[in-house]
């Protein structure tokens, strides 16, 4: 089972809303899906990146921003996501966790061979 870390301490704020100050409006989201199935190059962890916008606060439910906790951050992304954007986020890591798992391509240098002159005994020319 694939174990999902929300990571939103990153965040954008206003100065000022308003009679608010440092109000937060955008997130900027990573979450890294990380499956330890025991195999031989386990943990698989893949990690995407996003931003989200948040709706502007009403005063009932303002926190200030000194107050906020990363999980309330995680939770009002989420809630702003919605299920659909979670699900698809997480699908998303779940398909390159498996991707690097069975890779159907893979990328590769070409090694570059080395010439190296016989001075010494250079080539007959006819």
């Amino acid at each position: 089972m694939i174990t999902y870390d929300w990571n939103c301490k990153t965040v954008d704020t206003r100065p000022t809303e308003g009679e608010k100050n440092n109000v937060v409006y955008n997130v900027h989201w990573r979450v890294t899906g990380t499956l330890d199935d025991g195999g031989e190059d386990s943990p698989h962890t893949y990690t995407s990146i996003g931003t989200q916008q948040l709706s502007s606060s009403d005063a009932t439910d303002f926190v200030q921003f000194e107050d906020i906790t990363i999980s309330q951050i995680v939770e009002w992304t989420k809630e702003a996501m919605g299920e659909e954007g979670i699900v698809n986020i997480e699908n998303n890591i779940e398909a390159a966790i498996e991707e690097s798992k069975n890779p159907t391509s893979v990328t590769r240098s070409i090694a570059e061979i080395e010439v190296v002159e016989d001075t010494e005994n250079p080539p007959a020319l006819d």
